[in-house]
């Protein structure tokens, strides 16, 4: 398994919008992703209401795992993009 760690670049950090964004893009590599904060418990990134019960806002750091570079690259590209603009 691999893991990057990443600052969320979501202005309002990942709620609902950027959330349903990640997790559709895991559900759609169809391999296990977690993401987590500092010192926090991985969760399924393929679930939208598990990556908002991380509470991460903008700036926080993330960490992604995954055991596929390709679909970790992605998701990490993901969480640091703006995706509410």
């Amino acid at each position: 398994m691999s893991s990057t760690t990443i600052a969320v670049g979501s202005a309002v950090g990942l709620h609902a919008r950027p959330a349903a964004v990640i997790a559709a893009a895991v559900t759609e590599a169809g391999v296990p992703v977690t993401l987590a904060t500092n010192g926090g418990v991985p969760v399924d990134a393929g679930s939208a209401l598990l990556i908002m019960t991380l509470g991460a806002k903008y700036g926080d750091d993330v960490t992604v795992t995954c055991a596929d570079e390709a679909v970790l690259r992605k998701v990490v590209d993901l969480v640091a993009a703006d995706l509410d603009a």
